[in-house]
């Protein structure tokens, strides 16, 4: 059965492999993805720190409801999940995902919004390595290895990492 999976970015510093890699694993499976960000237009990815491509947002991150979901997918890159973690509509629909007791998924540097978002008390979870204090100091126990599941939350550390983080993934979907 086909699900919809949200991939909330914020407009710019997306990773774009960390997008675009897990999307295409989603519609290869006969899924719907759908991006969701913190403004309507377009969303600029990167490769490290030069523009790459841009994506067309399907909804707005304040007008979508964690209801009309079966997962959540949370790309990361240095500037994307700094900028989410500002922004009260995506905080509290990241926060009400993990609640729901659906799949979030979160790769490289995007675990930020869950700290921000305070899903990370007593759960194991990966990251980029530069995150693991602050994982520490919001309750989870930060871990080194390729993919990462606890619970409903699927963490994985960087680009290497995608087709374990994807296929955790799709496993949590299926």
């Amino acid at each position: 059965m086909a699900k919809k999976i949200a991939f909330l970015t914020a407009t710019e510093g997306i990773e774009r492999v960390e997008l675009t890699d897990p999307w295409d694993s989603v519609t290869d499976a006969g899924h719907t993805a759908e991006l969701l960000s913190t403004e309507a237009g377009e969303v600029q990815t990167f490769e490290h720190l030069d523009k790459s491509e841009t994506r067309p947002v399907d909804k707005e991150v304040g007008d979508a409801s964690v209801d009309d979901y079966d997962a959540l997918v949370l790309p990361g890159g240095v500037a994307n999940p700094d900028a989410l973690r500002l922004d009260a509509d995506a905080v509290a629909f990241v926060r009400d995902f993990a609640a729901s007791g659906k799949p979030v998924a979160a790769i490289c540097h995007a675990p930020w919004i869950l700290v921000e978002a305070d899903c990370l008390g007593g759960k194991r979870a990966t990251s980029w390595p530069s995150l693991r204090t602050d994982i520490r100091n919001a309750g989870g126990e930060w871990v080194d290895e390729e993919v990462v599941v606890d619970g409903n939350l699927i963490t994985s550390r960087n680009p290497g990492d995608i087709p374990a983080f994807t296929k955790a993934l799709l496993a949590a979907v299926d």
